[in-house]
């Protein structure tokens, strides 16, 4: 039983906890000045910079006016646009699927008139047609429709939010 009520008392000398790390600041996304997404610590982003190029990865800090993708610091003015994944739909699936459905109604109606003994001219209706290349245009757009892009401009807006506005004197934990 003391080896037990010895072992509780020594246990927190040897533990570890981690260090209070003062809050990170978040990024705000504005639509004609409203409020769309705040992005903080941890969140996963893909912007597109002023050198032309899309990078994408967690965020690892906000502060001083930037933000730290993958350890690599941007100011917040080097950001011209950001991508947000659609997850309301499984849109690469489902559009692949369509894609799929149109290409099938094309190879059963070859199938359908090779079996009846029709001539090639006869395989396909006007309506057969019209519905492969509805499933195949459906398809492509919602493929496409996989990203929602917020360029940076007239209509949308970044703005940067600092939560510890007293930085000579950061906050005691």
């Amino acid at each position: 039983m003391t080896k037990l009520l010895l072992a509780f008392l020594l246990l927190p000398i040897f533990c570890f906890s981690q260090t209070p790390q003062p809050s990170d600041d978040v990024f705000e996304l504005l639509k004609n000045g409203a409020h769309v997404k705040t992005f903080s610590t941890g969140m996963y982003l893909s912007i597109h910079t002023v050198y032309d190029q899309w990078l994408e990865g967690g965020i690892t800090s906000i502060r001083h006016d930037s933000i730290f993708l993958n350890g690599t610091p941007f100011h917040y003015k080097e950001i011209t646009a950001i991508r947000m994944e659609r997850t309301k739909l499984n849109y690469v699936t489902d559009g692949a699927l369509l894609m799929i459905a149109g290409g099938g109604v094309l190879v059963l109606g070859a199938v359908n008139g090779l079996y009846r003994g029709d001539k090639s001219k006869d395989w396909y209706k006007p309506a057969s047609f019209i519905t492969a290349a509805a499933l195949l245009v459906l398809g492509y757009l919602l493929i496409k429709s996989r990203y929602k892009k917020y360029v940076f401009g007239k209509k949308y807006t970044l703005q940067y939010l600092e939560l510890n506005p007293n930085k000579n004197n950061p906050r005691p934990f």
